[in-house]
């Protein structure tokens, strides 16, 4: 058990570097939490541990032949798990790390997050969309990093504690240097403790170093796109890959609630939260397979296809936006392609809104 437990660490260590530099740094990450390998792992490193205890305990005269019966059939039952996670680990293995397995998890994830985002725009408080009231004042971040969590609940409840409307125009994900403003208040009292105000939102932020893909969907599409800008690098030269990255991209968008509504009894009266933008949506996940692959015909027309349909989407934030990234692409592809029947069949590909006239 010891040579297969090593033998599989390796395996995995490998498909961790691999993965980080074939694809992008920041896919190993979502890899390492793969549910299957942690449980061969666990099972392999149990089974060890096992086997190591019942040959020191046999070995002291612990069990009598009583004894030893029930050991014979737990030594059977641990053979058995042991059986099962090696077919499943070997079964796992033939996708593990693998392109299409890993873009399909980060689509998956990507998803889930996007979808649980939606299903709550402003994190459960009021819409935010306009400037800062008069009178509003910031909260400076207390360190360089980015926002990982947010806790909106505890958020609502600092402003109900202290008396004060809190606005969050900054949502998980986003990066915030040590002494810019983090979030803004309103004050709706004349007695406010900035101090023990400050310490509370202190515990209901928290700031780090590396994104994660909890609370922050535009991290994933982000992850999604330098997968298919990598894969059109001149060491890969892989179109077909950034065409799968753009498809899937474009499904995840597809999720885009067609408006933002807010049941008044449902509010966290005392949190303000901006949504979602669409166009830092499409930017994050478009904007680097497009910048790189502006000189593909092949990339440029899966590109316009799906901003094509988006420009139906019923949202229409959602809408405009792609309608002005589809003229803006549009305009990049042209001027990256010189042979004239290619530009003309990306003409051809383009919604009929964004040709040139």
């Amino acid at each position: 058990m010891l040579a297969v437990t090593i033998f599989s660490i390796t395996v995995m260590v490998s498909v961790y570097q691999s993965s980080s530099s074939q694809w992008t740094p920041r896919v190993h990450r979502l890899i390492m939490q793969d549910k299957t390998t942690q449980n061969t792992m666990a099972v392999f490193i149990g089974a060890y541990v096992y086997a190591l205890l019942g040959i020191i305990l046999g070995e002291l005269g612990i069990y009598d032949d009583d004894r030893a019966f029930v050991v014979f059939w737990m030594t059977v039952l641990v053979l058995v798990v042991i059986v099962v996670s090696l077919i499943r680990w070997v079964l796992h293995l033939q996708g593990f790390g693998q392109l299409v397995d890993t873009s399909r998890e980060v689509e998956k994830v990507t998803r889930a997050q996007f979808r649980d985002r939606l299903s709550q725009p402003c994190l459960g408080g009021r819409l935010f969309a306009g400037d800062l009231p008069d009178g509003a004042k910031p909260v400076l971040a207390w360190e360089s990093g980015y926002i990982r969590q947010i806790f909106p609940e505890a958020l609502n409840a600092v402003g109900e504690k202290h008396d004060i409307r809190v606005y969050l125009t900054r949502s998980a994900g986003s990066f915030v240097a040590i002494g810019a403003p983090l979030i803004n208040f309103q004050s709706m009292g004349d007695d406010l403790d900035w101090d023990a105000m400050i310490a509370d939102v202190k515990e209901m932020i928290i700031l780090g170093d590396l994104r994660e893909y909890d609370q922050d969907p535009r991290f994933g599409l982000i992850v999604m796109s330098e997968i298919g800008s990598k894969a059109l690098s001149p060491g890969l030269n892989d179109p077909g890959t950034a065409i799968d990255v753009i498809n899937r991209i474009g499904r995840i968008l597809s999720d885009y609630i067609d408006e933002i509504e807010t049941e008044p009894e449902t509010l966290l009266a005392h949190l303000n939260v901006a949504p979602l933008d669409p166009v830092d949506l499409l930017r994050d996940g478009f904007g680097a397979i497009s910048r790189n692959g502006a000189d593909t015909l092949e990339v440029q027309q899966r590109l316009q296809q799906t901003l094509s349909f988006l420009m139906r989407h019923p949202n229409k934030g959602l809408s405009r936006a792609a309608r002005d990234l589809a003229k803006q692409e549009l305009a990049r592809g042209l001027e990256a392609l010189t042979f004239e029947p290619d530009r003309e069949a990306l003409i051809a590909s383009a919604d009929a809104d964004v040709r040139p006239k």
